[in-house]
C-alpha cells in the first residue's frame, strides 16, 4: 500500500470525546477532521462497531479514516455501548438499542459545528450490517451509506447457518465477542470508573451462544435486523462491497436487485477485508473509489462513479488448490444491471458419475446411487468465511472427495465463464427425518488436483421455507434446489468440472443427529450454471493501487501465530482439527498500552458417532500501562446427542494477579430440526 502524507486539507484528530445519549449513556467516539472544520463545515462520516476505537481496530483507523478527513470530511469512529470506553452493556448484535442509539449518534453529529448537516455512515462486517439497518430507519442526516461484507438477511446469510445448516462459525463467533465483551474501557480515558464499568459488562454481558442456538430456523428473532424484510425502507445511495472469499457475499445480489435507490456493488477476490488491505488480491484503490461515492453524495459533486457498471466483479482465473492465496488470477468485468440479460443459466444433465456436456449420452446401468458420508468430510474445507488471519480456504478437494458421491465432466471443449449463484435440482431420499446436504463445484485440472469454487449447504427439513422445518418421510422421493454461494470463475479448456455431494461437512457446519444415507436419482437431477458473455467493455474497468494516510506505529513484542492442523489418532480413531489465531503481543506508544489477542478452536469426533462431536474454544485477552494490567479469558465447549446441544462455559478475569471475577454457565438446547 502507498501512504499518502500530503492531504488537499490539513488534519487534526481528537483522541477521546463522549456523544451524549437521551438516557444518560454516552457513546465513546474518536474524530479526524480538517482543521478548519469548525469554521468551514464538512459533512462527516460514522463507523460505528464494537471493536474498541482505542486499540483494537487503531492501526485499521489510521489508515482510513485520515484519508477521507484529508479530503474534506469529519470521520467519526464510535464504540458501539457496552464496549470500548463507551457506557452500558452490550447484550446481542443488531437490536434496537443498538440501531435507536446509532440514530441519535448521527443526528448528534449533523448539529456540530464541524458539520454540514450532511452525514454518511460506512462499515465492513458488523458496520456494514448496521450501515444497512440504520439506513432503513432513515435518520434525516443520513444521505449515503458504503456497506463492506454485510447481510440483507440474518439468518439466510450469516455465520451463525447455511441453508438452514447451523455453522460452527456460530460458536466462533460467539466466542469473538464472549471474549470482547470481556474487555475493560481505558482508565487514562474514563478514569477511575473503569474498574465499576468493567465488572459491570462481565456480570451481565451474557452468553450469547446461549440465545442463538435456541432460533435454529428463521423467526422473528432474525427477521428483526434484517432489511430483506423492507428493502423499499432504504432510501439512501448505497456501495455494496463484498469478497468472493467472504461469507456475505450472496447478500449482495439480493440488495443490487431489490434496493431502488443508487446502488452499485464492487466485489474483488478478497476475503473478510476492507479491498485496500485485501487478501487474497489484487488488493484496489478502495479509498479513492469510497472518496468518490462521498464527493458524489455527501457533497454533490459529479465524480463519474453514477456512469460506472452496476456491479463490478472480479472474474477469477482457475488455479491450483491451495489454503492461502496472496493473489488470485483474473479480471475485472462489468454488468450494467443485475439481474443481468448477459447471465444465461444453462441446465447440465447428471448421469451415473457424469456431468453431460453437449450430446453425451447418459449411462444407462444406474440411475440411483447411495451416499453416506463420513464425518471426516469437510476437515479440509476451511472456514465459512475467510478471515484470512490464517490458511483458512479450502485444500485440494480429492482429501474431501473419498467420502462424497462425485459427479465429473469430460474435459471440457472452450472456456467457460461464470458469473451467479450455481445450483443443483436433485432429486433424492432420505434414510433420516432430519438430514442436510452438503454441495461443492470444484474446478479439475488436467493433474487431477481439484480447486473448490463455490459450495452450498441444506437442511432438507427446510424444503418449505426456512420459516417451516418439517421432517422428511424416510424412503419418499423428494425434489431440492441446493444454491451454492455467488462466484465468479473461468474454467478452462481441457479442464473438468466436479459435482461433489456428502452428507455432511464437519467442521464447516453442524451434523444430523444420526448418520443419514440420500438416494440420488440421477437422471432426474441437474446442475445448473449461469454462463456469463465476455465483453468487450470489461477491459475497461480499471482501478489503482492501494493507498492511504500513514499508519500508526505497532511494535510486536511476541509475534503473531495463525495455523490450521489437522490430526488423526488413528490409534483411537479420533479426528482434531485444530484452529490457532493468535495476534501476538503488541505495543502502541503513542497511548503507552500493551495489549494480546488469542484464540483457540479444536473441533473433534470419534470413529463415525454423531455424539462425539465437539466444538471448544478458548481465549485469552491482556491489557497493560505501567503498573495497571488486567487478563480475561474464557472457555466455551458445545456439544451434542441426537436430542439436545450442550453448552458448558467459563469466563475468569484478574486485575494484576487477583482474580477479580469468575463465572460459568450451563445450558442444554433441543435440537429443532437441526
Amino acid at each position: 500500500m502507498r501512504v499518502v502524507t500530503d492531504f488537499p486539507h490539513q488534519v487534526t484528530a481528537v483522541e477521546h470525546f463522549e456523544i451524549p445519549l437521551q438516557d444518560g449513556g454516552w457513546l465513546a467516539a474518536r474524530m479526524w477532521m480538517p482543521e478548519d472544520a469548525p469554521r468551514r463545515p464538512v459533512p462527516a462520516i460514522m463507523e460505528y462497531i464494537p471493536y474498541r476505537k482505542r486499540d483494537k481496530t487503531r492501526l485499521r483507523d489510521s489508515i482510513m479514516h485520515p484519508y477521507f478527513a484529508g479530503h474534506g470530511y469529519a470521520c467519526v469512529r464510535v464504540d458501539l455501548r457496552g464496549s470500548g470506553e463507551s457506557s452500558g452493556i452490550l447484550r446481542d448484535q443488531y437490536r434496537e438499542q443498538e440501531q435507536c442509539d446509532a440514530v441519535e449518534a448521527i443526528e448528534w453529529i449533523s448539529r456540530q459545528p464541524w458539520c454540514d448537516g450532511n452525514v454518511g455512515m460506512m462499515g465492513i462486517s458488523w458496520g456494514g450490517f448496521n450501515a444497512l439497518q440504520v439506513a432503513a430507519r432513515r435518520p434525516a442526516p443520513l444521505k449515503a451509506i458504503v456497506s463492506c461484507c454485510s447481510t440483507d438477511d440474518l439468518y439466510v446469510d450469516n455465520m451463525h447457518y447455511m441453508g438452514g445448516c447451523l455453522l460452527t462459525d456460530n460458536l466462533s463467533e460467539a466466542t469473538t465477542m464472549f471474549s470482547i465483551n470481556t474487555c475493560p474501557p481505558d482508565p487514562q480515558l474514563v478514569g477511575e470508573k473503569w474498574r465499576e464499568m468493567w465488572l459491570q459488562r462481565l456480570r451481565d454481558s451474557g452468553l450469547w451462544l446461549d440465545t442463538w442456538l435456541r432460533h435454529q430456523y428463521r423467526d422473528g428473532y432474525w427477521e428483526y435486523g434484517s432489511v430483506s424484510q423492507h428493502y423499499a425502507a432504504i432510501q439512501c445511495p448505497t456501495l455494496l462491497v463484498g469478497g468472493w472469499a467472504d461469507g456475505y457475499t450472496n447478500a449482495i445480489f439480493r440488495l443490487l436487485q431489490h434496493l431502488q435507490v443508487p446502488r452499485m456493488a464492487l466485489i474483488g477476490p478478497w476475503g473478510h477485508k476492507y479491498p485496500h488491505q485485501g487478501v487474497p488480491g489484487p488488493a484496489i484503490d478502495f479509498l479513492g473509489e469510497a472518496l468518490r461515492w462521498w464527493d458524489q453524495w455527501l457533497k454533490g459533486k459529479d465524480t463519474g462513479i453514477t456512469g460506472e457498471p452496476c456491479l463490478r466483479a472480479w472474474m477469477q482465473d482457475s488455479v491450483p488448490p491451495t489454503t492461502y492465496y496472496q493473489q488470485r488470477p483474473g479480471r475485472w468485468v462489468g454488468e450494467d444491471s443485475w439481474p443481468s440479460d448477459n447471465i444465461i443459466e444453462r441446465v447440465y444433465k447428471l448421469s451415473a458419475y457424469r456431468i453431460l456436456f453437449g450430446n453425451e449420452p447418459p449411462c444407462v446401468m444406474e440411475n440411483v446411487l447411495r451416499v453416506q458420508s463420513p464425518l471426516s468430510v469437510g476437515l479440509f474445507a476451511g472456514k465459512w468465511c475467510s478471515y484470512t488471519a490464517a490458511p483458512d480456504l479450502p485444500h485440494d478437494q480429492r482429501q474431501e472427495d473419498g467420502g462424497a458421491l462425485v459427479f465429473q465432466s469430460a474435459p471440457l471443449q472452450d472456456d467457460i465463464e461464470i458469473l451467479g449463484a450455481p445450483r443443483l435440482e436433485v432429486e433424492l431420499a432420505s434414510s433420516e427425518p432430519v438430514a442436510m446436504i452438503a454441495v461443492r463445484l470444484s474446478d479439475v485440472s488436467p493433474t487431477g488436483a481439484a480447486t473448490r469454487v463455490t459450495y452450498g449447504l441444506f437442511n432438507l427439513t427446510h424444503r418449505h421455507g426456512h420459516d417451516k422445518p418439517e421432517e422428511l418421510v424416510p424412503g419418499l422421493k423428494y425434489r431440492i434446489n441446493v444454491p451454492m454461494n455467488h462466484v465468479a470463475q473461468v474454467f478452462p479448456k481441457g479442464h473438468r468440472l466436479r459435482v461433489s455431494v456428502s452428507t455432511s461437512y464437519w467442521a464447516l457446519a453442524w451434523p444430523p443427529p444420526r448418520p443419514v444415507r440420500l438416494d440420488i436419482y440421477c437422471a432426474t437431477s441437474n446442475l445448473v450454471l449461469p454462463l456469463r458473455k465476455p465483453r468487450a467493455t470489461d477491459e475497461q474497468i480499471k482501478f489503482g493501487e492501494p493507498v492511504g494516510a500513514e499508519p500508526v506505529h505497532m511494535e510486536y513484542l511476541e509475534s503473531q501465530h495463525h495455523n490450521w492442523l489437522v490430526n488423526s489418532d488413528l490409534a483411537e480413531d479420533i479426528w482434531t482439527l485444530k484452529v490457532i489465531k493468535d495476534d501476538g503481543l503488541v505495543r502502541i506508544d503513542e497511548i503507552d498500552l500493551e495489549f494480546s489477542s488469542r484464540i483457540w478452536n479444536w473441533y473433534t469426533f470419534q470413529e463415525n458417532d454423531f455424539n462425539s462431536l465437539k466444538g471448544e474454544t478458548r481465549t485469552e485477552r491482556t491489557f497493560a500501562r505501567g503498573d495497571w494490567s488486567v487478563r480475561t479469558s474464557t472457555r466455551t465447549v458445545l456439544t451434542a446427542d441426537a436430542e439436545h446441544f450442550y453448552i458448558h462455559a467459563h469466563l475468569d478475569a484478574w486485575e494484576g494477579d487477583a482474580r477479580v471475577f469468575a463465572d460459568n454457565w450451563r445450558r442444554k438446547i433441543p435440537r429443532d430440526f437441526l
